[in-house]
């Protein structure tokens, strides 16, 4: 997969473990006209800034963002200084193959956050919260809200393989959690966040 690093952005090595954000940007807003969901607007700005933000202010680092629709017009109006930009060919097959080909991407890091554009409810509380959950590269862990699991989802190094073979269509890592719910760490964060998407032009008012 092709991929291009706006800016160069060095890391301070520590104690703390490296997890780079995977920011999920590449779907193209069928149900809401084919208005693709990077680029609506969330305070004056294309969503997918805020997104990243968000997964910056909750530690993670580097951030890898994985673009379909429009993804020249993301590149050209979005501000995402530091980001490693990720082009997904094959977007239109749905998130599946974006997890894939952000995976693909990622290098240096011991785990994963991954993280959907479309969530503006999910803040880097929540972010700093499910990334708080790492021990090892083995390390699975899921944001649930009031027993619903949902994202983030934080992937160590050692799943990434098995991830990437199962995520299929609209899937994403749903059915390799599910296969591995006894080694996945559940981070209750109702309480902090609000996992409602935007799908439909009914979801808009989620925006302001």
């Amino acid at each position: 997969m092709a991929q291009r690093e706006q800016t160069s952005e060095g890391y301070a090595r520590g104690t703390a473990p490296r997890v780079a954000g995977l920011l999920l940007a590449a779907g193209g807003g069928r149900r809401l006209g084919g208005r693709p969901k990077a680029l609506l607007r969330y305070a004056e700005r294309p969503l997918v800034e805020h997104a990243v933000r968000i997964l910056r202010e909750g530690g993670c680092t580097p951030v890898y963002v994985v673009l379909g629709a429009a993804a020249e017009q993301v590149r050209e109006t979005a501000r995402l200084p530091g980001c490693v930009l990720v082009d997904n060919p094959d977007w239109a097959e749905g998130m599946g193959s974006s997890l894939r080909a952000g995976l693909e991407a990622v290098s240096g890091a011991e785990a994963v956050l991954v993280s959907l554009v479309d969530q503006p409810g999910i803040g880097a509380e929540a972010v700093a919260r499910v990334r708080a959950a790492y021990r090892s590269p083995a390390t699975l862990a899921a944001a649930t809200y009031d027993g619903r699991r949902g994202h983030p989802v934080l992937l160590g190094t050692a799943h990434w393989e098995g991830v990437a073979r199962s995520a299929q269509a609209d899937a994403g890592a749903r059915g390799y959690l599910r296969e591995r719910r006894g080694e996945l760490t559940l981070v209750e964060c109702a309480d902090i966040a609000d996992p409602a998407d935007i799908d439909t032009p009914e979801d808009l008012h989620r925006l302001r």
